[in-house]
């Protein structure tokens, strides 16, 4: 994954993150600050998901936050 992109912004996405998966607390978000590996980890805790598709969602989300910018 590439963590700079969210990393590198986290402050600037944190509100669109806690827009996709709101069912994650502040305290996730602010312990996350930006490490992906984190946040695919409390998804998969949070939604009962597969590893893969919380790292999937992540992925996803960094896809988005690209195409937002151009």
């Amino acid at each position: 994954m590439n963590k700079d992109i969210i990393a590198g912004n986290w402050k600037q996405i944190k509100g669109q993150a806690k827009a996709k998966w709101g069912d994650l607390t502040d305290d996730v978000f602010d312990v996350a600050e930006g490490d992906s590996e984190y946040l695919a980890g409390k998804l998969q805790e949070r939604y009962g998901w597969e590893r893969d598709r919380a790292e999937t969602e992540v992925k996803e989300f960094e896809r988005s936050l690209k195409s937002d910018r151009h």
